[in-house]
């Protein structure tokens, strides 16, 4: 039975989808990157080889997040396509009229505008923690609560409090000052959901269309209070898709099924990649004026891809 191997390398988490012929997930993997994503690659494919069927045959591979033509080349990518395209992607195949892709995960967010099927806008938030998963992370470690208990306890909320969120300092300061006041823990946690959510809107989503179906992908659409802080400042219904917190993997894997319709065979590697050493090391080329810093990546000592140089002088991976 063929299938298709979707890679997210991001900054905050590594996501390991494998994808059927008929679309359905049948393994999916979450892990924290570190600041390692060579290692977590590898740790996690290791981890997701454990639970590919015996009869599965890897007809293709995609990759996509930050570190998409790192992990690209290390595995044998047939397609390296950015984030937005890959999101856009998985949201159409679990909802094929979707308008609007709300993506936050632990350090960026996004909003993606379709139309008919066709991405029509976008924005990128890379910039300001306050509009981010680790806004939350940072605030729940304050409380010491766990992020998992975050959701829950903002819709227990029963009085609206308004935390100053255009800046986690900001927040934290005005959060601490709710809590000198004696406002129930409850109700600030609602507030900083709701100063995330204001936050995201007045930014990323600044002058956009926002039309139903929206889906709301990424680790923080687990939490359950920026849900319902969304549905109350758009009044729309948020759909969540089943594997929303892998969502990037699984729109490169089904990029690597439609590359492969088109024929050819597959550049995988093969699994035996955890076995292999790889280092990531720069230098400057003095061809000319620019200077540009040329990243290399090597593979058993062999170079397999490099980038950086403004004419494409000293490249060797392709995407």
């Amino acid at each position: 039975m063929k299938a298709y191997l979707g890679i997210d390398v991001g900054s905050v988490s590594t996501n390991i989808v494998l994808l059927s012929d008929e679309g359905e997930v049948i393994t999916n993997l979450y892990i924290r990157t570190r600041g390692r994503p060579i290692e977590a690659l590898q740790a996690g494919l290791r981890e997701t080889a454990k639970d590919i069927p015996a009869d599965i045959d890897i007809a293709g591979v995609g990759t996509t997040g930050s570190g998409r033509f790192l992990a690209g080349v290390m595995v044998g990518a047939d397609v390296i396509k950015n984030e937005i395209t890959a999101h856009a992607v998985a949201a159409s195949l679990y909802e094929p009229q979707v308008q609007t892709v709300l993506e936050i995960g632990g350090q960026d967010s996004k909003i993606i505008i379709l139309r008919n099927g066709i991405v029509t806008d976008f924005a990128m938030n890379t910039v300001c923690a306050a509009g981010t998963g680790s806004f939350l992370d940072q605030q729940a470690s304050r409380l010491n609560i766990p992020i998992q208990e975050f959701g829950s306890l903002a819709l227990k909320s029963t009085a609206s409090i308004r935390i100053a969120g255009r800046c986690t300092v900001f927040a934290e300061s005005d959060m601490i000052h709710k809590q000198q006041m004696g406002f129930r823990v409850e109700d600030i946690i609602n507030g900083l959901c709701e100063a995330l959510v204001r936050n995201y809107l007045n930014n990323v989503g600044k002058g956009k269309e926002i039309l139903s179906p929206v889906l709301f992908q990424g680790g923080v659409a687990a939490n359950q209070g920026i849900k319902a802080a969304f549905e109350r400042s758009l009044n729309i219904d948020i759909q969540i898709p089943k594997h929303f917190n892998v969502m990037g993997a699984v729109g490169a894997a089904q990029l690597a099924k439609e590359e492969m319709g088109r024929g050819g065979k597959t550049k995988f590697k093969g699994l035996n990649i955890t076995n292999l050493s790889y280092l990531t090391r720069s230098f400057e080329c003095n061809s000319c004026s620019n200077l540009c810093e040329i990243v290399e990546v090597l593979e058993n000592e062999l170079a397999i891809g490099r980038w950086g140089s403004r004419c494409g002088r000293w490249d060797l991976a392709d995407g």
